[in-house]
């Protein structure tokens, strides 16, 4: 009886993108991350670059033909197209055909900078074939009745000397492709920063301290996952003391800190503390002072300031009486 293999499941990251491939055999064209992850150029150019490369030779690519397609105007079409030019994904020259018509040719390129190498590389030299020597037959002299003395072997017969070997060509230089573009994901080797330090209180009291701890013991009601051991709580307890002491509710700090985990979770330890760091709230603004009420010694009125007396009127009207005569009746 055949055995089921069992394989553990791949961990999925808790942020950020995460791939569902399934395995291509028809309908895919490769594109080259020089292209789908540039930086100096626009979401729009990347994507009409994509989508040149993907079409079949010979399949136009005007602005007319590609605004008939999609939502964009011809205007940033057009601006697309340039973008791909002067980074040299796209080069577009114009011909001279049968019949004298102009018609425009355009080559798409995967890697403009080897392109580009490998068009100013060094033409290959034919070699130029050596025609061999030809060998020289002495002549043969006409028999006679008579005896005839002993042919004159006349001049020596050169051998022909063995044809030259053709020597080709130096071969071109091979052209290699430069070195990849910097991976976006560090190497497993490479050392990894070292973690952002945990938010602490900025006034530090004991009660802080003890809600902070409590909050953090009693997670495990509301959230069953989030089961964290005293050693935990001890280095946790200050994170959220500081979230305590911006005015987030213990309720509100609850929720943020278990509300929709990973699957599954293995580490709530290091969620929590992520979650402290990642999503701290700003301080609460300062609390602007209230001015009290004051009542007025000469009009009992009430007025705002931090000191009893007169009212500002009242004020007024003594500064103007110490000035000069009196103006009022009696």
């Amino acid at each position: 009886m055949d055995t089921q293999q069992v394989s553990a499941p791949s961990r999925v990251p808790s942020s950020g993108v995460v791939h569902i491939n399934i395995r291509l055999t028809d309908g895919y064209s490769i594109i080259s991350n020089r292209l789908s992850q540039h930086r100096d150029m626009s979401l729009l150019a990347i994507g009409l670059g994509t989508h040149i490369q993907s079409l079949p030779a010979g399949r136009r690519i005007g602005v007319k033909a590609l605004a008939a397609v999609f939502p964009e105007s011809e205007a940033r079409i057009a601006a697309a197209l340039r973008e791909l030019e002067h980074h040299g994904f796209l080069r577009r020259t114009r011909e001279r055909v049968q019949g004298g018509r102009v018609a425009t040719r355009t080559e798409s390129y995967n890697h403009p900078e080897a392109a580009t190498r490998r068009a100013g590389a060094a033409p290959v030299t034919p070699a130029i074939p050596v025609t061999p020597a030809i060998p020289v037959t002495p002549a043969i002299p006409a028999a006679t009745s008579a005896p005839a003395p002993a042919p004159d072997p006349g001049p020596p017969v050169r051998e022909a000397s063995p044809a030259p070997v053709p020597v080709p060509a130096s071969e071109p230089p091979v052209v290699r492709d430069p070195d990849p573009a910097p991976r976006l994901v560090p190497s497993p080797a490479a050392p990894k920063p070292p973690p952002p330090p945990l938010p602490f209180p900025r006034r530090p009291s004991a009660p802080l301290f003890d809600e902070a701890a409590r909050l953090l013991a009693g997670l495990q009601v509301s959230a069953p996952l989030f089961v964290l051991s005293e050693v935990d709580v001890e280095r946790l307890t200050p994170g959220v003391a500081a979230w305590l002491e911006r005015g987030v509710r213990p309720d509100a700090v609850r929720v943020a800190l278990t509300d929709d985990p990973p699957v599954p979770l293995r580490h709530p330890a290091k969620l929590v503390r992520h979650r402290l760091v990642a999503l701290l709230p700003p301080p609460a603004p300062a609390a602007v002072p209230v001015v009290p009420l004051q009542n007025c010694d000469d009009c009992d009125r009430a007025f705002r300031s931090p000191v009893p007396g007169r009212c500002g009127e009242c004020r007024d009207v003594r500064a103007y009486a110490d000035d000069g005569p009196c103006l009022l009746g009696a």
